[in-house]
């Protein structure tokens, strides 16, 4: 990941937690406020290349695992290695063993829905927390029972159940099924051909797809009682457009908060992050700075 010649500099480190080898990508003063920033699928670090410059850029300190199982990081056997838990603590460690206890975390996809979990979980650890679509797993499902668009739009989950067939569809053909799955669901250009080469590359690594697939493989292991009311504050950034989630997904989530406002992005995809990211990093920006609070639950449309 290199810098614009008006951004700092995006650095790699390997860094153990949680029993682990992560692949970090880090940018801005190491003694910035920090901000953990977590992919989805079927992502890896490279996702937040824009938002870790524009974040750095600010003064903070921005940081960007491959997950569990994505690209570089280790990817430890066994379904029950995937848990929420597993995840969640993965993301506290990390950032324990890069010198802090307390820190903001920004989640997409996957990584916003174990934000969502570790702010109902761990909010000691949390100071806010921005999400990028991605629904509180605990209101998923109910949300679905009354919106059947949204169990027809989550079929795909159920085909990831099935042992060894995805992994042989999705690496075939130089990945080209999982390609064309992003690039139909995005706007046009919001994948350039070295981002695609990046993923293929990542995808391809020895046992990255199981592992992948294996968060989801392990969706039926999760808690499903009640959880904790989110406290600290959040901002949910939702594009509208998303193949994958119903927009409504975004104030069913935000219910289960104390202090949390939505913005909707009408025209942006599940991609937004890709597909406007002078809007999203300023949605950010204004919501991460440590002086910046929320007091209310408006719902707003950008």
């Amino acid at each position: 990941m290199a810098a614009s010649s008006s951004h700092p500099p995006i650095d790699t480190l390997t860094i153990a937690a949680n029993g682990l080898r992560f692949h970090v990508a880090t940018c801005g003063p190491e003694d910035g406020p920090p901000v953990l920033l977590l992919h989805g699928f079927p992502e890896c670090a490279h996702a937040w290349r824009h938002q870790l410059e524009a974040l750095g850029a600010a003064g903070l300190r921005a940081i960007t695992p491959d997950q569990r199982g994505y690209g570089r990081t280790e990817k430890p056997i066994g379904v029950r290695s995937y848990t929420i838990d597993a995840l969640a603590e993965d993301v506290v460690e990390l950032a324990a063993a890069l010198g802090h206890r307390r820190f903001t975390l920004i989640g997409h996809d996957w990584g916003g829905i174990v934000a969502w979990h570790l702010a109902s979980t761990r909010p000691a650890v949390l100071e806010r927390m921005a999400i990028l679509n991605a629904p509180h797993l605990g209101v998923a499902a109910r949300f679905a029972r009354g919106h059947p668009l949204q169990w027809i739009k989550s079929a795909y989950v159920g085909y990831f159940q099935l042992p060894v067939i995805p992994e042989l569809t999705l690496t075939s053909w130089d990945c080209g099924l999982l390609v064309a799955a992003l690039e139909r669901s995005s706007r046009p250009g919001a994948f350039s051909a070295e981002d695609l080469r990046l993923y293929r590359d990542a995808w391809t690594q020895p046992g990255a797809m199981t592992a992948m697939l294996n968060w989801y493989r392990a969706m039926p292991l999760q808690p499903t009682g009640p959880q904790d009311r989110i406290a600290v504050p959040v901002r949910v950034i939702w594009g509208d457009r998303d193949s994958a989630l119903e927009p409504g997904l975004a104030e069913e989530s935000a219910g289960v908060c104390d202090a949390a406002e939505v913005i909707h992005l009408p025209e942006a995809t599940h991609w937004l992050h890709h597909e406007e990211i002078e809007r999203v990093n300023a949605l950010l920006l204004e919501f991460v700075r440590p002086q910046r609070t929320v007091r209310h639950k408006p719902t707003a449309t950008a």
